[in-house]
């Protein structure tokens, strides 16, 4: 009996929970409840390059995205140059944000001196044999996405477990036995938004999927608060720039940051995370016109969307961009300004057309 205990108690911490919410379309008291339950439960072109040896995957691709996995530091300056800034992530490695503002965007984790992550998204990007833009149905006849995806070591096994409607939004493919990808759908389009190519270790530290395992996992870093405030920081500039970068894919208008605007975010974001709460209103009842009003913001008009849970900005953007309310208000024409707040992993986004 011991051991069957321990191994449910090891699914339940293993379990990853994935939540938003918008306004018009659910009950705050019932939103709470259902977060609070199951977290308890739980891109520049890239010039041609040869595979290095550490890479073998049992996919046949051509793209250097791939390749990259496993470079040196040096190496990838050497090629892209200089990243546009260096954001400090979650789980113990570095972003090198590569993006042109517009139509491309990518981010290059880095923990020792080499590339253990990579998450791209825009236009002309080397990760034959699939594109973003590309329908579904064509990315699915290069990979096959199953239910199930096994990692195992000896006599240690892990296995994400995907529902269907995660196979339709991200699902996940073993390149080789150190290496996976994601690929995030647009829903509503049925084609390919963006790809993160990760190493087994950092997947298992993300779990972005419900996990069985025998074993044990590997723990995310215990962050300081001085820590936690550069992970935020560069999350929310990730969520400025990706939003950008999918809006323009979309033909629509680029947003202006606003320092203002983006701390009532953070506020809010901060609120919920601290009150354990999820919700477009306070615990007060204030919502977020009440919110702009006291920080004596005007504007024309103005939305929010919140996530929580997400394992990171990247992430969350996705999540919104698959939601009806939420990609409203990312895609919205008339919108100017945008303000992110993150708060560990609580996410707020506050939009804004100012006159």
């Amino acid at each position: 009996m011991r051991g069957i205990g321990r191994w449910i108690l090891l699914i339940l911490i293993g379990t990853g929970i994935f939540y938003l919410v918008r306004i018009g379309d659910f009950n705050p008291d019932e939103a709470v409840q259902k977060v609070e339950q199951k977290l308890k439960t739980k891109e520049t072109e890239m010039e041609s390059k040869s595979t290095p040896d550490h890479f073998t995957s049992e996919i046949g691709l051509e793209g250097d995205l791939y390749s990259r996995i496993g470079e040196s530091t040096d190496d990838l300056v050497d090629e892209l140059g200089e990243p546009l800034r260096k954001d400090k992530s979650s789980y113990g490695y570095d972003w090198w944000i590569y993006t042109n503002d517009e139509h491309q965007y990518m981010q290059f984790g880095v923990a020792d001196g080499k590339v253990v992550t990579i998450f791209a998204t825009g236009d002309d990007l080397s990760i034959d044999p699939v594109s973003i833009g590309q329908s579904y149905e064509e990315t699915s006849s290069h990979f096959d996405f199953e239910n199930e995806v096994s990692i195992s070591e000896g006599i240690t096994s892990y296995r994400f477990q995907l529902t269907d409607e995660e196979i339709k939004v991200r699902p996940l493919v073993k390149l080789d036995k150190q290496t996976y990808m994601q690929l995030y759908f647009d829903t509503f389009t049925e084609k390919l938004s963006s790809v993160r190519v990760v190493t087994k270790d950092i997947l298992l530290k993300q779990r972005p999927y419900e996990i069985y395992y025998r074993g044990k996992l590997p723990e995310k870093p215990e962050l300081t608060d001085e820590e936690w405030e550069e992970v935020q920081n560069g999350m929310e500039k990730q969520i400025f720039d990706i939003t950008n970068v999918i809006r323009s894919r979309h033909d629509k208008s680029t947003l202006s940051w606003d320092d203002p605007i983006a701390e009532v975010a953070f506020s809010h974001s901060k609120d919920m995370s601290d009150n354990n709460y999820f919700s477009h209103y306070s615990q007060n009842g204030e919502g977020l016109k009440e919110r702009l009003s006291d920080h004596e913001i005007y504007y024309l008009s103005a939305g929010e969307n919140i996530a929580a849970q997400y394992t990171d900005g990247p992430a969350a953007v996705e999540g919104w961009l698959n939601s009806e309310g939420h990609r409203e208000a990312l895609l919205k024409d008339g919108y100017t300004h945008l303000g992110v707040g993150v708060y560990r992993y609580y996410y707020t986004q506050n939009f804004m057309q100012k006159p």
